[in-house]
Parts: C-alpha cells; sequence; structure tokens
C-alpha cells in the first residue's frame, strides 16, 4: 500500500477534538495513522482512501490537504524548483483549471505573492515541458488547490484533495446574518461533551447549524455525503471503490422521541431552520419553537445541554425596546436570560460561544470552564457554566419573593 502523509487544518482550539475525531475515523480502516497536533491542525497519514474517508466523514476538518513534498529553503528559486520536481502530471491534467495559496509563519521571504506566482509557474513550467500545454488558472472555481505552506526554514507543498471547504456540506440553502461554521458548529458539540442521547437546546438557533451537526450525527449521516470533492476529478479517482466507502456508512435508527431541541426570537428564522433541517437529510422530529430565549423552560425533565452563540447587536433587539443603546439592550437581555437559567435550568450543562469576553459579568454567573477558540481571526470563548439545583433554592428564598 502506499502511504500517503495528510494534513487536516481546522479553526484555531479545535486541534484536539480534530485528533480524536480522526483517531474515530482511523478505526473505520486500519491503515490510517494520527500523528502530531500543531496550532491550526492535525497530521495524520494513511492510504489513499483514507483521505476520501477523512472528507465524507470529519466534521471539524477544513480541508484534507496531501503532502507532496517538504524540504528547507533560503528563496523562492529554491521552492519552484522543488515544485517543479513533483509528479503533478500524475494527479491532474493540463486541462484542469488551479488556484495556488500560500500560508507563512516567520518565513524570510519579501513577497507571498511572488513565492505564490514562482509554484504556480513551476506546475504550468511541467506540464509546457512535457504536453507543450498547461493548465489555466481559476481563483474563483478551480478543479485544483495547490497549497504552499512555510515557516523560517521548510516549505512544504500540498494538493488540495477536499476542492470546497468541508464546512460547506451541501446542504445549506438559507442563511440568517453572520451563521456559524458547521465544521465550527461540530467542534462546540464534540468539545461541550454532547453525545447522541443526551438531550440538547439551542434557544438562539438561528439558520439551525447547531442544530442540523447534532441531528446528522444522531441519525448516522456523514457530513460529506451531499456535496462532492476535488479528489473526484483527479486520475486516480475509482468511483466504485467511492461508492463502496460511501454505502459503508449506515444510517442510525431514528429516535424514538426528541432529544435535540431549538428556539429563537424570529419566526423567519424558526422557518429556515426547518428548510435546512429537510435538506440535511433530517427524517425526525427536531420541535423548533418561536419563543424570547428570555421565556423559555426546559424542553425535558431529564437534564441536559444547552449550547447557543448568542446574538449580538441589534440581533438582540428584534422584538426589543429599539430605542435602547446597544450596550444596554445587551446588559438587560442577559440579566433576564441569566435569571431564566438559574430559575429552569437546574442541573443542565450551558455553554455559550461568543466574541463577548465580558459575558460571564453579563449573566452575573462565575464559568466553570471557558474554552479560547478562533472564529476565522475572531478571538472567541467557549463558556461552560454548571446550573446547579442551588441556583432554585437560592431564588425561592429571597424575602420579596416570599411576600408576594
Amino acid at each position: 500500500m502506499t502511504r500517503y502523509s495528510y494534513f487536516c487544518p481546522c479553526p484555531r482550539g479545535l486541534e484536539i477534538a480534530l485528533a480524536e475525531e480522526l483517531g474515530e475515523i482511523a478505526a473505520l480502516d486500519k491503515t490510517m495513522t494520527v500523528h502530531n497536533q500543531v496550532p491550526g491542525g492535525v497530521h495524520c497519514s494513511g492510504s489513499l482512501h483514507d483521505g476520501w474517508r477523512i472528507n465524507l466523514h470529519s466534521r471539524i476538518a477544513s480541508r484534507v490537504l496531501m503532502r507532496m513534498a517538504h524540504s528547507g529553503y533560503t528563496n523562492e528559486n529554491d521552492i519552484y524548483d522543488l515544485v517543479l520536481a513533483q509528479p503533478w502530471e500524475d494527479w491532474f491534467g493540463y486541462h484542469h483549471t488551479i488556484r495556488v495559496d500560500v500560508t507563512a509563519v516567520k518565513s524570510p521571504l519579501k513577497s507571498l505573492d511572488f513565492a505564490t506566482l514562482k509554484i504556480k509557474d513551476a506546475i504550468c513550467d511541467r506540464f509546457r515541458d512535457q504536453f507543450t500545454q498547461r493548465p489555466s488558472v481559476n481563483t474563483k472555481n478551480p478543479d485544483m488547490r495547490i497549497v504552499g505552506f512555510m515557516d523560517a526554514r521548510n516549505f512544504t507543498v500540498y494538493l488540495d484533495i477536499s476542492g470546497e471547504p468541508l464546512f460547506k456540506r451541501g446542504w445549506r440553502l438559507e442563511t440568517g446574518d453572520a451563521p456559524l461554521r458547521e465544521n465550527l458548529a461540530a467542534g462546540l458539540l464534540r468539545t461541550a461533551g454532547w453525545k447522541p442521547g443526551t438531550p440538547l437546546f439551542d434557544p438562539m438557533c438561528g439558520s439551525g447549524t447547531i442544530l442540523i451537526e447534532a441531528a446528522q450525527v444522531l441519525a448516522g449521516i456523514p457530513p460529506g455525503l451531499k456535496r462532492e470533492f476535488a479528489f473526484e476529478k483527479m486520475h486516480q479517482f475509482d468511483e466504485d471503490a467511492w461508492a463502496q466507502i460511501k454505502a459503508s456508512a449506515k444510517p442510525h435508527p431514528l429516535p424514538a422521541e426528541p432529544t435535540i431541541f431549538g428556539s429563537d426570537i424570529s419566526g423567519d428564522m424558526i422557518v429556515m431552520t426547518r428548510n435546512n433541517l429537510n435538506k440535511a437529510g433530517i427524517r425526525f422530529d427536531v420541535p423548533l419553537k418561536q419563543i424570547e430565549a428570555q421565556e423559555i423552560k426546559a424542553p425535558t425533565t431529564e437534564p441536559g445541554i444547552l449550547l447557543t452563540n448568542p446574538p449580538y447587536g441589534e440581533r438582540i433587539g428584534v422584538r426589543g425596546d429599539s430605542t435602547m443603546e446597544e450596550d444596554d439592550m445587551a446588559k438587560d437581555f442577559f440579566s433576564a436570560f441569566s435569571t431564566t437559567l438559574k430559575q429552569r435550568f437546574a442541573g443542565w450543562s450551558v455553554f455559550l460561544f461568543t466574541a463577548d469576553l465580558g459575558l460571564p459579568k453579563m449573566l452575573r454567573l462565575k464559568e466553570s470552564r471557558k474554552t479560547p477558540f478562533f472564529n476565522g481571526a475572531l478571538e472567541c470563548r467557549l463558556f461552560r457554566f454548571d446550573m446547579v439545583a442551588g441556583f432554585n433554592r437560592r431564588e425561592e428564598a429571597k424575602p420579596k419573593d416570599i411576600a408576594e
């Protein structure tokens, strides 16, 4: 078996969760090995088909990059020579379109744009030397993406076998404002410790990303089932082998009772979530309700996990007092939401994902854990609050409440 090295990038903060997930994918076929985590991703290796499996099954990876070459370098000519020496024609043809992207950490090179150009020139020159024709560049919708990474001393060139980023599952019809990316939502679910059968509630569900990721896990639907990948255009693609890999993913029995619940202040968001659930292949009931987050009640008698990406700015005031300043509106909202959590969610683990690092102060709650993440370039936290039963007793013991 030919063994290939892969690098799977992911949102910063999800490296541990991705390594755990890749270990589960490796268990499907014993030819894959998970190696080290680095900031922004995980290295692994395996067969050609293992790369396809990662694309089909990984909910957290952003892409799957197959390593073509790795070497030290001192200038752009070293990069050109290394790329020129690789057998690109084994993987794709001159009729395919290409795009080259480069990232760097502490590289001594003065221009990444020039390095990108040298990589493109090397690939095109290799094809021109062999076939007198070369691939065209398409920056918007290329057939093949080539990725270069350089640090202070070493350069690695990868062939992207995913194509479109993996958070694009192929089901999304509609989005709300600033929707959470699917792979980040999946990572939050895993970090929160949610597992199928545990009650899950998103009271500010927006277009339903967190709910749909959980529902697909519950249903046994692989995230890549409804989309296409770059490796399907490559010379080594075997349609029968790919069909077998997809067919080996068996759906789970439909749950007898609902365990995943959502609500939102906006009726339009509820409609959007229903449409997206349907498009994502969910064939069981996910109860949804239009209600303000301050008014929610626990959807089950059994405690579970409340996980949400709280609104900010104008989203808080969809039905609020539009004459209030945003900061005052946020304080009022989170104060009321905190009271609801204390009074109605005893025993629940509450996870709030936000870029507002002062959120616990607005809630007047002490987090039991805070996990740093990056949503793109935006630094965020996943705050965990454990709603112990004592909250309710303290609320009931207030003299004002007793007098009433």
